[in-house]
């Protein structure tokens, strides 16, 4: 599961991953230099996931390897970093047989609740390296409504109990970044 710190800087992130205290961590932490930091075990659990599911399974925290990188989401991650980031994803996903569909962000896990990678993750080029799931070319929708909606979504491992609005966002921040206003066709497609 991919994260952005939202905080000043690697240094101040890793000393608040590392506080007991703040009780949160993560596997790794990936500077915008490119420094990697493994904070965690990848075998043991990390503190980074909080509520919601996905594909159906909720407690994520235990099934899942929390990647923290050092942006604060307004503004584009830097190439040092996407190249660690990539190298790191291709160990992680060998090691533990992870399909690309199951690279996801918070977003994806708690829609509504938490927005990072954000807009400005580059989803695509993860994708165009087998690192994350790609746009769907799913077929256009008879009818264009939220009950359907949710069932793609469903499908594609979007599995939190959220209102439309915030599953409708979380889709989009990870597909159509750009996108705004009500659902529409292409928001159905992105999925596959």
């Amino acid at each position: 599961m991919i994260h952005y710190t939202a905080m000043e800087s690697a240094e101040a992130a890793l000393e608040r991953l590392c506080d007991p205290q703040a009780e949160v961590s993560a596997h790794y932490l990936i500077g915008a230099d490119g420094t990697l930091w493994q904070l965690v075990q990848e075998a043991e659990r990390a503190w980074h996931a909080g509520a919601g599911s996905w594909r159906g399974q909720g407690d994520v925290n235990s099934r899942s390897i929390g990647i923290e990188l050092d942006n604060r989401g307004d503004h584009p991650f830097s190439e040092p970093q996407m190249t660690c980031l990539e190298a790191l994803l291709h160990g992680v996903m060998r090691r533990w047989d992870i399909a690309p569909e199951g690279v996801i962000g918070h977003s994806d896990m708690a829609p509504g609740r938490k927005s990072d990678p954000g807009p400005r993750f580059d989803w695509a080029r993860l994708a165009l390296r087998g690192l994350a799931a790609p746009v769907g070319r799913g077929d256009a929708p008879e009818v264009v409504c939220a009950a359907s909606f949710r069932d793609r979504a469903q499908v594609a491992g979007y599995t939190a109990e959220v209102d439309e609005a915030a599953l409708l966002e979380a889709v989009r921040l990870r597909y159509r970044p750009g996108a705004r206003g009500p659902l529409e066709v292409a928001d159905f497609t992105v999925l596959g």
